[in-house]
Parts: C-alpha cells; structure tokens; sequence
C-alpha cells in the first residue's frame, strides 16, 4: 500500500473520532438524554438502609421508600418479601450505598 493511502486512513480515522468527541459535548451540554433538563433534581425516595450478606448466594436487604421501610431476602432464584411497611425512624436518612457492598 502507498503512503497516501495510510494517510486517507489515519485522516478518516481523526474525522471519525472528532465527530464522536463533538456529539459528546453537544449531548453533554444540551443534556439531551434528561427528560426535563430545566428542572433540578429532586432528592431520591428509594434508598438502602442497611443490607447483610447471609451467605454467599443470599442477602438480607433493608430498603427505604420515602418514610416506609421494606425487609427483602435476595437470593439466585428468588426475591422474598420478608416484612413490608415498617415505620422508619425520624430524622433517618438511607445511606447511599451499592447492593454489592460487604459489611
């Protein structure tokens, strides 16, 4: 191959990754993927409280839903409600942390 072909290339390959790079900063700027970019975000309702590891397929999940909390047993198979509609303690707030996380 000619040298000039390899520059048509890497040419077509800076064009290619300039057009990714502008629609990034246009649809970050823009915000095109929010459905109502104007408006702040409110403060979530659903969160995790606690959670407990019980073995090494199931855990115990303790969830938040704006002053109600929910007792869940994760498991591979199947989801279990364990008690729903506990009262949550005034002033508490869910933590913020991901399912994954090991105590």
């Amino acid at each position: 191959m000619e040298s000039g072909t390899y520059f048509q290339f890497l040419l077509a390959l800076v064009f290619v990754l300039a057009l990714i790079g502008l629609l990034a900063w246009v649809y970050r700027h823009f915000a095109l993927g929010r459905k109502f970019p104007g408006r702040p975000r409110k403060e979530s309702r659903l969160g995790i409280v606690e959670f407990k590891n019980l073995d090494a397929k199931r855990k115990l999940v303790l969830l938040r839903r704006d002053d109600t909390e929910h007792l869940i047993l994760l498991g591979p198979n199947s989801d279990t409600l364990v008690e729903a509609g506990i009262d949550a303690p005034p002033g508490d707030q869910p933590a913020k942390q991901p399912l994954e996380q090991d105590e």
